[in-house]
């Protein structure tokens, strides 16, 4: 569980079997792609793609695998094709390692 520091906002992070899956709050047709903080347990996510044909889940997609260091191969949508609320698959990555990564953001 990642805890925002001065703050009561928490992301629940759960390890699966290739890594780590946690719950992302999607904001289509934004001015421009960026993390946008935390929305309840979930990391809310502005993305420029609108939601058409699937762009804003492969811009989804490109944006998490770059913030993690990731290929986007090792970053799936688990469930919430069609909802802006989705659960995601960090694979390879560690809980601690996902932690640092969005204090570093957040913080940022």
């Amino acid at each position: 569980m990642l805890t925002n520091e001065g703050e009561s906002l928490t992301i629940r992070l759960a390890p699966s079997r290739s890594g780590i899956t946690l719950v992302v709050r999607v904001i289509p047709r934004a001015g421009r792609t960026q993390i946008a903080g935390i929305r309840g347990e979930a990391l809310t996510i502005r993305l420029a793609a609108a939601p058409v044909d699937g762009a804003a889940n492969d811009a989804l997609v490109t944006f998490l695998a770059d913030q993690f260091g990731l290929p986007r191969r090792a970053v799936t949508i688990l469930s919430g094709h069609t909802s802006r609320d989705k659960r995601i698959a960090l694979a390879g990555l560690t809980e601690s390692e996902v932690t640092a990564r969005l204090n570093d953001i957040l913080s940022g």
